[in-house]
């Protein structure tokens, strides 16, 4: 292949039309004409010998060779922009879109810090939170380029990905106040009330359970949901108990609700911040990566 016969200008667009893998989407967000988009996405059929966008009923699809095309061509991208355009910028000039997919209850502790960070430091930079989708999921999405940024458990190594930790969780018991428990709580009270699982999965055992039965134990679960921000309003009005991550909890401050050390000794959590690689050079990124490292700090006193 003679690449200086390719314009990278070329690249940029199907970086585009890769994301959104639509052509009027990715004109739009090129500022370009949706048949120069067209004109350029048939140059690079022919340029990679291979259809990349198929359509299907009303939408495109992209082929193997446009999966496997996408978190390379980024990376090249990132790369290239990095040594044509070295100058740093001043933070407040950033204007970008930052996107982080992160568990529930870790949003729930750093998006208004997170905000209100920014809108002194960087207040041009927008932060847009992903639902979390599984650690593989996840970890796809950040090979992908379809997010920034990851906070929640990712124990798994993956070649390409940078990983800090931001603070080890631990958990408490909550219980509404005036519950029967909270009178002399023990392992015998604890067990003797229907428990509140957290499952994305809808799954009723935890590892908790496995830990329970080694000692001869069990729990009756009340209740399942999906979410831990799900958890505390549910506890108000039932006789429900709930094992819940302790700074999620004192975050909450909730007035009708007491909590209690476990009465085991239930392990906790280390709680990650991921990124890609390619991000290393990203002004922006690397803030955000830096005022959410601040922020809990700041929780952990």
């Amino acid at each position: 292949m003679n690449l200086r016969a390719i314009d990278l200008n070329l690249l940029v667009v199907l970086e585009a039309l890769l994301e959104e893998a639509h052509v009027s989407r990715a004109a739009h967000r090129l500022n370009l004409s949706q048949p120069a988009v067209s004109s350029a996405l048939q140059r690079c059929r022919d340029l990679f010998d291979d259809p990349l966008l198929e359509r299907g009923r009303g939408v495109m699809h992209r082929t193997p060779r446009a999966e496997a095309l996408r978190a390379p061509l980024k990376a090249l991208l990132a790369e290239v922009h990095a040594l044509v355009d070295p100058v740093e910028r001043p933070l407040r000039d950033l204007d970008q879109v930052i996107r982080i997919t992160s568990a529930d209850d870790p949003t729930l502790l750093i998006a208004g810090p997170l905000l209100a960070s920014l809108s002194q430091s960087a207040p041009a930079l927008r932060i847009v939170f992903h639902p979390w989708v599984g650690t593989h999921g996840t970890l796809r999405a950040l090979t992908d380029g379809n997010t920034d940024l990851a906070i929640s458990v990712l124990a798994v190594d993956q070649p390409g990905l940078e990983r800090v930790t931001l603070m080890h969780e631990t958990y408490v018991v909550a219980m509404r106040k005036g519950h029967p428990a909270a009178e002399r709580f023990d392992l015998d009270a604890w067990l003797s009330w229907p428990h509140v699982v957290v499952s994305g999965r809808g799954q009723m055992q935890s590892p908790l359970d496995l830990q329970l039965a080694e000692m001869g134990r069990s729990r009756s679960v009340g209740v399942v949901v999906p979410a831990f921000q799900i958890v505390l309003p549910l506890l108000t009005g039932t006789d429900l108990i709930a094992m819940v991550p302790r700074h999620g909890f004192a975050d909450r401050q909730h007035p009708d609700l007491i909590c209690f050390d476990p009465p085991i000794d239930v392990p906790g959590f280390p709680l990650h911040l991921a990124w890609h690689r390619r991000q290393s050079q990203d002004r922006g990124v690397q803030h955000v990566i830096d005022t959410v490292q601040d922020i809990f700090r700041d929780i952990l006193g």
